[in-house]
């Protein structure tokens, strides 16, 4: 059984590596829930408004987030096509497991020996 996706190994490193980091799963739960702009982003967590744009810049380049302007401000919105993308491909690896745990189940229970303990 092969894992496939319409994902590339590229773009599933760099989803994958975007969600290995805490606060960018929070930043990508706040704006799947509504869209918001990096400042208001940057005032929700102890750090730099740099720091929350690096963040935000990942999460852009693994397409789990886009920007648009309004004015001034830079207002960031989820995109759960991509989220559902990702997890279609967890999906396939889970099947791919628990394929791989029933074969060996199988072995097992061929190998067992029958009970001839007779007293």
């Amino acid at each position: 059984m092969v894992v496939d996706s319409d994902l590339s190994s590229d773009e599933v490193d760099r989803i994958f590596h975007a969600l290995a980091d805490a606060t960018r799963r929070d930043i990508v739960a706040r704006v799947l829930r509504e869209e918001q702009s990096v400042s208001g982003l940057a005032s929700s967590y102890a750090m730099s408004f740099a720091a929350v744009q690096k963040h935000v810049a990942v999460l852009e380049r693994a397409r789990l987030v886009m920007k648009r302007r309004r004015g001034r401000e830079q207002l960031v919105r989820g995109d759960p096509d991509v989220l559902r993308r990702a997890r279609l491909l967890l999906d396939e690896y889970e099947r791919l497991w628990r394929h791989r745990a029933a074969a060996i189940e199988d072995i097992l229970s061929e190998d067992q020996p029958e009970d001839r303990s007779e007293k």
